[in-house]
């Protein structure tokens, strides 16, 4: 499965998930570190994933990381255009909420503690 080519991602998709990291405070929008963000058209085959995290989150990483790859937010396009694309509004609303989701667990934020605090 290729990366979506951001040519081929709706501008409209690219700018909110830029428009909901730029919305987070300056405090926590520093400490993102070694992540990149990215739009694939769909999840791996059989998985029910609007988004995924792949790394080590902030809180786990000691004294010894360092050279790492980048850790990797992924947002599927499809899935959340086909759930929410017949409401504009609730399909902005559903990526800022995966794009979180995600930020959420660089910051070593588990869906548990997601949960727990109604934000899952």
């Amino acid at each position: 499965m290729q990366d979506s080519d951001p040519q081929d991602t709706p501008p409209d998709f690219q700018r909110l998930i830029q428009d909901t990291l730029d919305s987070l405070p300056p405090d926590l929008r520093d400490q993102i570190s070694n992540v990149e963000v990215v739009v694939e058209d769909e999840p791996p085959p059989g998985q029910r994933l609007l988004g995924l995290y792949q790394g080590v989150p902030l809180t786990r990483r000691g004294s010894n990381y360092s050279g790492a790859l980048p850790d990797k937010i992924t947002i599927y396009r499809r899935p959340l255009e086909r759930l929410y694309g017949h409401n504009p509004e609730l399909l902005s609303q559903q990526i800022r909420h995966v794009v979180l989701h995600e930020v959420a667990h660089h910051f070593g934020i588990s869906d548990q503690r997601l949960i727990e605090i109604s934000r899952y």
